[in-house]
């Protein structure tokens, strides 16, 4: 994998890896406030041309560290970083149920966001 910059770009919802100054991935995420904080990621998408290289594990990495910083869960809908977490227990706390729940509903009353 080539020297990645990961970026938060909070207002739009996304953390973006760049290389070079172009934007090779990305995870879109909003932030839930109850029935905790949370970070949910809802997409992880890499450039075509990027696939392969890491881009997407290290998107999801920087997240999980994002949260922690924050001392904010992960509610993880997108599938690629609900696997990643998975294989990654140490990096990646559990998350419960009634959290996934609420980022479910949020997702759901908010059709047009993502």
């Amino acid at each position: 994998m080539r020297d990645l910059e990961i970026r938060d770009d909070r207002a739009a919802g996304r953390l973006e890896a760049l290389s070079g100054g172009e934007v090779v991935g990305r995870v879109e995420y909003f932030v839930l406030d109850s029935p905790e904080r949370a970070l949910v990621p809802v997409h992880t998408i890499v450039e075509p041309a990027h696939e392969g290289q890491g881009i997407a594990g290290a998107l999801a990495r920087d997240l999980y560290g994002i949260a922690a910083r924050e001392h904010s869960a992960v509610a993880p809908l997108c599938p690629y970083v609900a696997k990643w977490a998975e294989r990654h227990s140490d990096e990646a706390p559990p998350v419960g149920q009634t959290l996934l729940a609420a980022a479910k509903d949020w997702l759901a009353e908010h059709p047009g966001r993502f």
